[in-house]
């Protein structure tokens, strides 16, 4: 992969390069040390491994496997697992490397990191995720580590995973070391409060957003794709702030109501129909692009990457998009959504309440004390505070969107850390 990438509005060919993109417009904005920007452009480690399981069927699978560490400037890596079959190389690169800007954004000691599997969890059994998973973790076992690298739950992984990575990982150092992993069961080391976290940050973003648009949650709307971990979350948290939500889908299904959805109903629904909005009867049944360029004050992209494109910019109609997605928005439409005035508050600081409360997770691991979920929601409502109203300083400062502040912000302090650390 070419290390330069032109700033031309021609489209990117990878999650990557969509992250060099942004990377370069921040970097000429700020006027980024030029050495720092070459460190940046490239992930520090690469692991690709692959992982022979036994099937139920008696036949062994071979699946690939990755791990990417972006940076370890400002600390260890931190950084999810996903299972899915789309996941490869380019994909866990630029993941790593939002985790990188992520982690600054959010003031956590932490370098960013990402690591995945190519498969299908939804068509393998119980036995054979468990032995996959243990096998990705021994491939691990000298990338892993309490102070090097910490994984985290991510899209097809819950802590059920973590747990499975937790105990092989534990046998082969022949120590318990709860500290390597967050997203854990609670009963193990897991934090309250950390399943949530992810979409309460989406809630805390869009109240702070709310505040500078002068907007009064309670005459609101709001429209919620994916209505997973995240946008479930989101959605509920959402509507407890008494923002109406009009709009809610998953990859089944999207739904449509401008009086309002009844969220405690749609998680009562998806919770009895196999975790999915499926023929829900709440709303009148919408396409996802319908969702997105619905009649809303609030578009929260809580799905994929790059749903986002310059054709759906056109259409939306929401004054305020919080992006509780990892790269839900293509670079080519970033300059139509500034022409419309549409404030962006995006994913590396929208969604950073899941990485905020793993750091919460781990600290709890080392010290061996664990706080109640007030205090953990208090300390994340807090942090995510603090981080928005950094990013917001920065994006006026430097007149820009709120996308390129909060790179800006990143790479203000990545670029500290690589000045005081050295160079070699």
């Amino acid at each position: 992969m070419s290390a330069q990438i032109a700033n031309s509005p021609a489209e990117h060919d990878s999650m990557f390069e969509s992250v060099l993109a942004r990377l370069d417009v921040a970097a000429k904005t700020m006027n980024l040390d030029e050495n720092v920007n070459k460190i940046l452009r490239n992930p520090s480690r690469l692991v690709k491994v692959s992982l022979p399981v036994m099937m139920d069927n008696g036949k062994v699978e071979v699946f690939e496997g990755y791990r990417c560490i972006h940076s370890t400037i400002l600390g260890p890596s931190k950084g999810g697992i996903r299972y899915a079959m789309d996941v490869n190389q380019d994909e866990v690169m630029a993941l790593s490397a939002w985790m990188s800007f992520k982690c600054a954004v959010a003031n956590l000691p932490y370098g960013g990191g990402k690591g995945g599997i190519k498969c299908d969890p939804r068509k393998m059994s119980v036995g054979e995720l468990e032995r996959l998973t243990r096998a990705y973790t021994r491939a691990m076992k000298d990338v892993f580590g309490v102070d090097k690298d910490i994984p985290a739950p991510d899209m097809g992984t819950s802590g059920r995973e973590m747990a499975w990575i937790l105990d092989e990982f534990n046998k082969i150092q022949g120590e318990s070391c709860p500290g390597v992993i967050t997203g854990k069961p609670i009963v193990i080391g897991g934090s309250l409060g950390r399943d949530a976290a992810t979409g309460r940050g989406v809630m805390i973003n869009t109240l702070c957003a709310l505040k500078k648009l002068n907007k009064d949650p309670k005459k609101t709307t709001a429209s919620v794709q994916g209505f997973g971990n995240v946008g479930s979350h989101a959605a509920r948290l959402l509507a407890e702030q008494g923002i109406t939500i009009v709009a809610i889908g998953d990859h089944t299904g999207s739904f449509f109501n401008e009086k309002g959805i009844d969220i405690k109903a749609a998680l009562e629904y998806v919770k009895n129909n196999n975790n999915t909005l499926k023929g829900f009867k709440g709303a009148v049944e919408i396409t996802s692009a319908e969702l997105l360029t619905a009649k809303c004050d609030v578009l929260v992209p809580a799905a994929l990457q790059n749903v986002i494109t310059e054709e759906i910019a056109a259409g939306i109609q929401a004054t305020l998009i919080v992006e509780g997605a990892n790269g839900p928005t293509t670079p080519e439409a970033d300059p139509i959504l500034k022409e419309k005035n549409i404030l962006v508050v995006p994913d590396i600081l929208a969604n950073s309440g899941g990485v905020t409360v793993s750091y919460f997770e781990w600290v709890q691991n080392k010290m061996g004390y664990y706080w109640s979920e007030k205090e953990v929601n208090e300390k994340h409502d807090a942090n995510m505070e603090i981080a928005f109203e950094e990013v917001w300083n920065n994006t006026q400062a430097y007149k820009s969107t709120m996308r390129i502040g909060a790179y800006i912000t990143a790479l203000k302090k990545i670029e500290q850390g690589v000045k005081l650390k050295g160079n070699y």
